[in-house]
Order: structure tokens, then C-alpha cells, then sequence
């Protein structure tokens, strides 16, 4: 496929080839769908059935009943043999005869880049790990990616997919991306000549294929993303110590993260981000992050509006969170819109989580943020806002005035927090439209509320203490 490819055919593959495709041909992949009552037991809303109704047409992948172990493949678990021809080889063994399992069995196995091909499901057994090179060089040759939204040539994230259908990476294994403060991490401080190169290629329309990085710079790859993709599930895994963000689909239909654990304290280490995605069902993930938990993006500023894919119909669902800078975060990467997003029966605790929902944009981005909802939310500790919105996020400006509107919080539980609303608009003529803050019982809150430049901010039955609070 070429580079410059259709983004919206690849995003209605599930029309053309969809689950159907190998349906009857072996056992079906993960645990069932979440079921429709709450998982906190508390009452339903008219929400939940828009999210049922996501949950539901959500595809997952069936495999064949194969399996290819890659120690067939001359693999060694020693933790220090460099197994990336042989998981190449078993994956690609998998594929040619039409699917199946291949299977990772307990030791620790270092590779580089790791390309998944259709209907091929990478089964981590309990007591396997992948331990991933801190050689950048095994990352080459460079892949078609997105880096903060913006695409180029780059580093292959470290599992990567292009194009392809019905893949997995399941099991009960660990996925450490070995980035330290020595390796990758550092580059944070080495990145912004780089992507500052990539923003003026994009605001030049260079095309794609010549926004060549890779060797010699500084933007660090991804952990997992699987890249116009249909028909997708991350289940079960530990992923740890990503060089940046851990799971980013992108221009992707039909994915399910289920029961993963997510933990690194590293710079711009989202936990999940999702981008220009169609049909995204995330649950009992746990986050435990250095900067946003979960992010949903969709695309920047020009380069943004050249692709304009929105990311919409994500449902996040009974998943916990700890650090991270915001738990259901939107943004900032959002020129193509976000839209359509419920996240329910969430656990927050940290006075390191700056933010329960947060949206961040500005006119520089443009875009859209329309109908969100966070709501049966138990938090011990949230260290900053339950609500954040910023309209002026890094002071960044420019002729696309964000349409926000849509923002409910509804039915949380909170022990302290650090102020239960900060929203600021873009200007006074382009202000948030509707947030809504309803059913919320704080113990504490330690900050006052702010709001500038919001048409209609409803509050209705927020207690602090004991005590009504009014917009």
C-alpha cells in the first residue's frame, strides 16, 4: 500500500471486509463485551444506551485456531539474544497461511521493531516478556507515522501495523520498552528543533514521503500503533516504560483495548491515545502515567486539517486511574474534531491526576469537541479540576476558532479536589457552548472555580461538604 494512502477507505474496510471475513474459522478473541449495568451499581442514564449502542457494533477479531511459537522461529529468552528476524519470520508464517496465534512463552526476549501483518494475533504467555531495544537503530528503516498529530517519516513505533486487519496483541505478558533516563527520555529535551522542522514541512505541504526524520533526530516512536487498521484488540498485556505515547491507533475502526496496565513515569508518556478513529471501546485499563492517561486526538493544526478524520465513538468503561496529567483528556491534538465520547464507572486517586476531564485546544487548532461525558466517577483525590477546559492551551493562536460544546461530568463521588470547574474559552466571540456539571458530591474542593468565556454552564445538584454550589 502505497504511503499516500485513502484514509477514509481505510477507514470502511469493516464494510468491505469486516469480522465476516474469517467468521466460523477458530475461537473468538478475548473476554465478552461488558455488560449494560452499571458497573457501580448506580442508576442509568440516557448516555449509557448511546455507549451500548458503540459497545455493541465494535468489532473484535477472530484467529484461527494456529499457533506459531517464535522460540520455532529461533527465538532465545535470555533476555539478551536479539529476536527480531525470528518474530518477523513467525508472524509472517502466521499471515501466509491465513492466521492464527503466534505465541511468546515465558522468558525475556529482546527485539526491535515488530510489524504485525492480518488476521495475526501476538499472544504473550504468562511469564513472557518482550523487551525492546534501546538501540534506535533497530527502529529503521522508517515507517509512515504521526508524531503529536502531525504525519511523517519516522522511527517505527515498536509494534506497528500499516494497513492491516484483524490483529491482536494479547495474554498475560509484559511489554518494556526499556526507556530510562538514559535512553529515549532524553530526547525530550533534544525534540522541539525537530518537530518545529516538521510543522514548517507540514504548513509548506510537503508531501508525507519526503518529511523523512528517523536517524539523527530526536522524535521518539510510540510503543503500540497500529495505523489504518481495521478491526483491532490490545487485551490483557503490562506495558511499561514506553519511549512516548503507549497506545496510539490512529486512522483506525473497530478497536478494543481491554485489561491492559499502564505504567511509566517518563516525559509525554500517554497512557492511550486514539487518533482519528472510528469505534473505540477501552476498558479495565489501568493508568498510572507521566503525562496524559487517556488522550483522545485527531490530528494538528494544518497537517490536521489536511487528513480531517475525526476521532469519534469512544466509549472508556470501568477503568482506574492514578498519575497522569489529565484521566479523560482531549487534546490538544484535535484540528479533524473529537465527538461522541462516554467514559463511565471510572475510579480516579492521585494528587498527582492535574485534571478529571480535561479539554485543551486553541485557534491554532481548530477543530471540534462535541458531546462528551465522563460520569459515575468514584475519586478519592483529584489534584487539580474535575472539570478543565482551555481554550488558550500553550498561548498558541492562529484563524480556527474551536467549537466546544456538549461537556457533561454527571454522577461522581469525589473526596477532595483541587477546584470542581476551570474553563476558559478561546475569546469572548468564540466561547465554550454548554458544560454541564451535575449530581456531584465533593468533600473538599482546596480551589476556587473559575469560568471565562462559556455561554451556558449549567450546575445542578453539586455539594461541597454538604453544601449546594451554584455556577
Amino acid at each position: 500500500m502505497s504511503p499516500e494512502f485513502d484514509r477514509r477507505a481505510l477507514l470502511r474496510l469493516g464494510a468491505v471486509a469486516g469480522a465476516g471475513a474469517l467468521a466460523g474459522t477458530g475461537a473468538f478473541a478475548g473476554t465478552a463485551r461488558a455488560g449494560t449495568v452499571p458497573s457501580f451499581g448506580g442508576t442509568r442514564v440516557p448516555a449509557d444506551a448511546a455507549a451500548d449502542r458503540i459497545v455493541a457494533s465494535v468489532r473484535r477479531p477472530r484467529f484461527p485456531l494456529r499457533y506459531f511459537n517464535v522460540t520455532r522461529f529461533g527465538a532465545v529468552g535470555d533476555g539478551t539474544t536479539k529476536n527480531t528476524a525470528a518474530f518477523a519470520a513467525a508472524i509472517a508464517a502466521c499471515n501466509r497461511v491465513g492466521g492464527g496465534h503466534v505465541i511468546v512463552p515465558s522468558g525475556q526476549f529482546l527485539t526491535g521493531a515488530i510489524h504485525l501483518l492480518s488476521n495475526v494475533d501476538l499472544h504473550l504467555e504468562d511469564g513472557a516478556t518482550i523487551l525492546f531495544s534501546q538501540d534506535p537503530n533497530d527502529y529503521l528503516p522508517v515507517v509512515f507515522t504521526r508524531w503529536q498529530g502531525v504525519e511523517l517519516m519516522n522511527y517505527s513505533p515498536f509494534i506497528y501495523a500499516f494497513g492491516q486487519r484483524n490483529i491482536a496483541v494479547t495474554g498475560a505478558g509484559t511489554l518494556n520498552g526499556q526507556a530510562d533516563a538514559t535512553h529515549w527520555w532524553s530526547w525530550k529535551s533534544l525534540e522541539t528543533p525537530d518537530f518545529n522542522a516538521l510543522t514548517a514541512m507540514a504548513d509548506a505541504g510537503v508531501p508525507v514521503s519526503q518529511r523523512v526524520f528517523g536517524s539523527g533526530h530526536f522524535l521518539p516512536p510510540q510503543m503500540i500503533q497500529p495505523f489504518g487498521c481495521d478491526t483491532v484488540l490490545l487485551q490483557g498485556v503490562t506495558v511499561i516504560n514506553s519511549p512516548f505515547w503507549h497506545l496510539n491507533p490512529n486512522l483506525c475502526s473497530n478497536v478494543t483495548i481491554d485489561g491492559l496496565t499502564i505504567s511509566s513515569t517518563g516525559p509525554n508518556t500517554d497512557g492511550c491515545d486514539p487518533e482519528s478513529c472510528d469505534g473505540v471501546v477501552v476498558q479495565n485499563v489501568t493508568y498510572d502515567t507521566g503525562d496524559d492517561c487517556m488522550a483522545i486526538k485527531a490530528g494538528r493544526d494544518s497537517d490536521g486539517r489536511r487528513v480531517n478524520v475525526p476521532c469519534q465513538n469512544v466509549v472508556i468503561q470501568n477503568c482506574t486511574f492514578a498519575n497522569g496529567h489529565g484521566g479523560i483528556t482531549i487534546g490538544s491534538e484535535m484540528t479533524g474534531g473529537v465527538r461522541n465520547v462516554y467514559a463511565r464507572d471510572l475510579t480516579m486517586n492521585s494528587a498527582n491526576l492535574q485534571a478529571g476531564h480535561r479539554i485543551k485546544t486553541n485557534t491554532l487548532r481548530g477543530g471540534y469537541v462535541l458531546n462528551t461525558n465522563v460520569y459515575r466517577v468514584k475519586a478519592g483525590t483529584v489534584g487539580g479540576p474535575l472539570l478543565l477546559i482551555q481554550g488558550n492551551y500553550n498561548g498558541q493562536t492562529g484563524n480556527f476558532p474551536p467549537d466546544v460544546t456538549g461537556i457533561t461530568l454527571r454522577d461522581w463521588t469525589v473526596g477532595t479536589c483541587a477546584g470542581i470547574w476551570s474553563i476558559i474559552g478561546a475569546s469572548a466571540t468564540d466561547p465554550i457552548g454548554t458544560a454541564t456539571l451535575e449530581d456531584l458530591t465533593i468533600g473538599a474542593s482546596t480551589a476556587a472555580n473559575s469560568a471565562q468565556f462559556i455561554s451556558n454552564l449549567v450546575v445542578k445538584d453539586v455539594t461541597v461538604g454538604g453544601t449546594p454550589v451554584s455556577g
